[in-house]
Parts: C-alpha cells; structure tokens; sequence
C-alpha cells in the first residue's frame, strides 16, 4: 500500500518505534557484514532541487546496501525544470521507479508528487521540514540515553526545517522540546500548535542560556539556510548571540550532549571546540542518516 513519508507525523509512534528498531538492526549487519538486500529489484528516484552531501550519499549508498537501485536525477535536467507539470512527471516515474525521494524549495512541489504519484514519496528536505534528518537524531538520542520520554531537547538559532520537525517530533516521542530563537525567527507558528494540540511539549524562548539550562541535548544548525544568502550579512548580526560554545555548553546537564545535521559553519552557529569535543554527538547522527533512512525505505517498500 502507498505510503509517503513528507512530514515526521505521516508515521506513528508505533511505527516510529519499529523504524528505529529496524535501523539499530541493519547498523549491526553492516558492521557485521551480514547481507541485507531486501529490496533487490528495487530503484529509488532521488530528485534534487537543492544541493546535497548526507542526503545523497546516505540515500544512494542505503539504497544499494538493500540491493536495490538508487537514479540521481538534477531537477534542472529534467523536463519540470522546462515547465512540464509535476503531475505530469510523478504519473510518468511512477511507472518507472519503486519510490521517489525529493530535496525540493517548497514542501508544496513535495506535496504535489505525493498526490499524483502511486508510489511512495519520500521528503528528503522542504523549506517546512526536514523528517529523514529527525529520524537520524532520534536514533542517535536512542542510541546514547536509552529513552527518550524524559529527555530535555534545546533548539538554539533560526527556526528552520528542522526546528518545524524537532518540534512535531515531540508528539511521537515525548521529549521536552525548548527553542531559542531572535525575534522574527521563530519556528512556524502552526507546527507548535500542532505539536501541542497532539500532546507535544513545546517551548519558546529568546535566550539561549534559558533553553538550555539543565539540557540533555543541545540541537543547533546553520543560521543561513539555502535562499536565505541575500540576508546573510543581517542573520549574522541577529544571530551573533545564539552561538553554541563551551560557556553555553556548560549551562546544560553535565552529560549533554549536541547535535548539529551539518553542515556546520564553525564559528558562527557553533564552536570548533564543541564540536570536535567529547560532548559531540554530530558524527555518530551523520552516520545515522544512512541507517535510519534504510530502515525507512525498508518498511516502505518491502513485501
């Protein structure tokens, strides 16, 4: 049965709960080496408006790794970029492919091939959310508190994509959330109240050393996000206080740890020493990309 996967919310926390029990599986076949082509016969479509390094990479490696396919597919050589209708291209590559991923500018294109396409759609980063990269940090946060229920989460920066998801993830897993933010760059209004009306604990603040007072973890990411180049100069100046260094770092739990999805602009959004530090979490939620999202496609697409 088709099943997308655009918003962190299209799962419940029960199948939540089995994405990363299978992604916690197939980690320890790789290492092992032990095969695990469940998909074999299978092709991904990745379509790319924007640029990529994780999601590629993890997606395509994944992919493989299951025995599948994995087609690279610029936008800007495709026909949509010339003006054929997304319709038109989800109809035709769903007579192609076994599932479509797309990194796109607007979370409508995303939701546009999801309505016309009969396979399922895979969001791999909109301007509203980012669920794939929650996924990879909910398997990390798993992999080092054991629960997550009890969980302190602060967001310090911009209220991005994967701010809007940190936020509605809170309905799946019960973690406190607390965001720091300048003013005018709060999360979307709609996905706090969303994630509240569900269950979701949520918190909005201005200073950072208020969110992330007594933090199991501290989430942050670039303060400049792809379109955002022509406010560069003004978001270096708003954000100049919201950077997470070692004095920040030392206001959390003393067993915080944090998270960056990269990439990272050292010295801006975050330190060198914070990063490369022992309390950085940020390289085992890069590798965790890779096996979250192969969890993901697995329960998608496997019979």
């Amino acid at each position: 049965m088709k099943k997308d996967f655009i918003s962190i919310l299209d799962i419940s926390k029960e199948e939540l709960e089995g994405i990363i029990a299978e992604a916690e599986k197939l980690k320890r076949q790789k290492k092992a080496g032990v095969p695990h082509t469940f998909l074999a016969g299978m092709t991904l479509a990745m379509i790319f408006e924007k640029a990529s390094t994780r999601t590629h990479i993890s997606f395509e490696v994944g992919m493989n790794e299951l025995g599948g396919h994995a087609l690279f597919l610029n936008a800007r050589d495709m026909q949509i970029w010339r003006g054929e209708e997304i319709r038109d291209t989800a109809r035709a590559a769903s007579r192609y492919v076994s599932a479509i991923m797309i990194r796109a500018y607007k979370h409508s294109t995303i939701e546009e091939f999801a309505k016309y396409a009969t396979i399922p759609v895979i969001n791999g980063l909109s301007d509203l959310e980012h669920p794939c990269q929650l996924l990879a940090d909910i398997l990390t946060m798993k992999e080092h508190f054991g629960s997550l229920s009890d969980l302190k989460v602060a967001w310090v920066g911009d209220g991005n994509n994967v701010c809007n998801s940190l936020i509605l993830s809170t309905v799946l897993t019960g973690y406190d959330v607390t965001v720091a933010t300048p003013k005018g760059y709060e999360p979307e209004e709609a996905f706090v109240k969303k994630a509240r009306a569900l269950g979701g604990k949520v918190t909005l603040l201005r200073k950072p050393e208020d969110a992330v007072k007594d933090a199991d973890v501290i989430v942050t990411d670039t303060w400049i996000s792809m379109g955002d180049d022509a406010e560069k100069d003004m978001r270096m100046k708003v954000f100049k206080e919201y950077t997470v260094d070692v004095p920040l770092l030392r206001r959390a739990s003393p067993e915080a740890r944090v998270l960056h999805c990269l990439p990272a602009h050292r010295g801006q959004e975050i330190t060198d020493e914070v990063m490369e530090g022992g309390q950085s979490l940020v390289w085992d939620e890069a590798e965790n990309r890779l096996h979250a999202q192969k969890a993901l496609l697995v329960r998608l697409l496997r019979k």
